[in-house]
């Protein structure tokens, strides 16, 4: 596996080996030891998830706050998405700023959302299996969102806005600015 760091250094590309023949392929999704070597500090996934989702879906932008703060390790099994992580510790230098990749079942990457990040990604085939790994489990309580079409932010999803389909809960998150609660840069929220 290959960890590629991105314009955003605490969020990684993970491009795994394929190996591949004429019966198929094989490749290792995930390994604790690789991925905490490319971190530098302990992660524990306690949970798996998985999507199937039309083309034009838009699922974001989510996060939850600490105490259930999460981390992802995101992957599309079937289809292709735009996957996109927003830096929303305030005192960043890259607050407000975003990660934007391509994820595919053909290209296999996949990519870590560290705690401390805004995240979403839209179906860009007819539609897509999207599959991931959180370290923390849902609460409903610490559950928040951000605007995906906030103009700060300045996200190309690569659809037309009108061609979007998307929950009502995502269409009435507030913006960056309007954001009441977010992380703190200089706070550790692994320990």
């Amino acid at each position: 596996m290959q960890f590629i760091p991105q314009s955003i250094p605490d969020v990684f590309v993970i491009e795994p080996k394929v190996h591949g023949d004429h019966r198929g392929y094989f490749i290792e999704t995930f390994r604790q030891d690789m991925l905490e070597e490319a971190l530098g500090y302990k992660v524990n996934f306690v949970q798996d998830n998985e999507s199937k989702s039309s083309k034009g879906v838009l699922r974001g932008l989510h996060f939850q706050l600490a105490p259930h703060a999460q981390s992802k390790l995101v992957r599309v099994i079937d289809g292709r998405v735009l996957d996109v992580a927003v830096d929303i510790r305030r005192g960043s230098p890259t607050f407000g700023q975003h990660v934007a990749v391509e994820l595919s079942g053909e290209n296999k990457k996949q990519m870590f959302v560290p705690r401390g990040f805004a995240h979403g990604f839209i179906v860009l085939t007819e539609t897509a299996t999207f599959a991931y790994k959180v370290d923390n489990y849902y609460s409903p309580e610490c559950d928040r969102g951000l605007a995906f079409d906030d103009a700060e932010l300045n996200i190309d999803w690569l659809l037309a806005k009108d061609s979007l389909s998307l929950s009502e809960k995502d269409t009435k998150q507030p913006s960056l600015a309007e954001l009441e609660t977010c992380f703190d840069y200089k706070v550790n929220y692994y320990d």
